[in-house]
């Protein structure tokens, strides 16, 4: 089979199934052959480095350059799901019903976390859960005043005095940033209280902070980086981490 017929093949296959599955099988794949050194290579069943590049492009924004470093993918679409829903019914049942809760997305991927929730905890209580956006950026612990950069993307609907405001964000890994949306919540109002839900908790905490609400605990090192994927933003859902595995 030729090079431009493996190539269709695996053209046609993401583009009819576009799952993980077929993902990981094409990946393997790819690893399994060598790019192009020297002319003398060419008919050996290897793709040359223009070809693996076009099969790189046609998989999701997660699966790009996989092949390129050590990766571990950890919640494929399916278990994101699950968590969300999860986390929804146990917000709701330790706020006892979801009339005075408000979502507070933390930008960029808390965001179509916190609507995520919202949808689903309108499923099955029937009520419309306020959304707000939450941009940190201008308070950030981790960069000086100059560096820092205005908050263009906060908006809350409501206001949060006496609700009960749960933050969401995608990875909890310092507690930095969770103390920076506490500070910027201050700011909008006085809730009667802040809970934080996550869907990865990767320890490694510099301040005395913790989720409420976990969709995965993830024991890492600080040399690895967890990534995390939402359809709104990257195109597909899913957790994988990189780099080292010690």
């Amino acid at each position: 089979m030729s090079d431009d017929i493996n190539i269709r093949v695996i053209e046609n296959t993401i583009c009819f199934f576009g799952d993980v599955t077929y993902c990981i099988i094409t990946m393997n794949l790819l690893k399994s052959y060598k790019p192009l050194n020297q002319p003398g290579e060419a008919g050996k069943g290897r793709f040359d480095n223009a070809k693996v590049g076009k099969i790189c492009s046609l998989l999701p924004v997660m699966w790009q350059e996989a092949f390129l470093m050590p990766r571990k993918l950890l919640m494929t679409s399916e278990d994101v799901g699950r968590a969300l829903v999860r986390i929804a019914h146990e917000i709701v049942e330790r706020n006892k019903g979801a009339g005075s809760i408000v979502l507070v997305g933390m930008w960029t991927r808390g965001v179509p976390l916190a609507h995520r929730l919202a949808n689903t905890i309108q499923s099955f209580e029937d009520i419309h859960v306020p959304v707000g956006v939450l941009d940190i950026n201008s308070y950030r612990d981790d960069v000086s005043p100059v560096e820092s950069k205005p908050a263009k993307h906060t908006e809350v609907p409501v206001d949060v005095t006496d609700k009960q405001v749960v933050l969401v964000d995608d990875v909890l890994y310092t507690g930095r940033s969770i103390r920076a949306a506490m500070d910027a919540l201050i700011d909008l109002g006085r809730p009667s209280s802040m809970q934080l839900a996550v869907l990865i908790d990767r320890g490694h905490r510099e301040l005395p902070i913790r989720a409420d609400y976990v969709g995965k605990n993830i024991p890492t090192s600080r040399s690895e980086k967890v990534e995390v994927y939402v359809k709104e933003v990257d195109g597909e859902d899913g957790v994988a981490i990189t780099g080292s595995t010690e």
